[in-house]
């Protein structure tokens, strides 16, 4: 297998057990902004569809919104890269906005179930 691209490095197993806590607090970071209509943050609503990080510490984020429409869409991504750049270790951080596939409730956290007073399935 080749490496054509760079951006798509395969990451060996010590990277990765480096890279593990830097993880962690990026997700710590982006559970600190919370959505506009919604009194649950972002990680738990489900709005981060991938997140990367890779050799260069370098963060990708495809993230999306519980609306198409949202008016505080621009402030909310730039606080998600404010916090994220604000995070020990990381060099920068883009975000790439995607509305497909479409957002809903199967992707909330437990957690979020819980404070939104939604039923949390114990079957998984």
């Amino acid at each position: 297998m080749s490496e054509n691209n760079s951006n798509n490095t395969v990451l060996s197993a010590e990277d990765v057990k480096e890279l593990a806590p830097l993880y962690d607090a990026v997700v710590l970071a982006l559970k600190q902004v919370y959505d506009p209509e919604i009194p649950v943050n972002i990680y738990d609503l489900g709005l981060i569809y991938e997140l990367h990080i890779d050799k260069e510490h370098k963060v990708s984020i495809v993230m999306t919104f519980t609306a198409p429409n949202c008016p505080m869409a621009d402030e909310v991504i730039a606080e998600v890269k404010h916090n994220v750049e604000l995070t020990p270790g990381i060099a920068s951080c883009d975000i790439q906005l995607v509305f497909e596939p479409a957002w809903d409730q199967s992707l909330l956290s437990d957690e979020a179930k819980l404070q939104l007073g939604l039923d949390v399935d114990l079957d998984d």
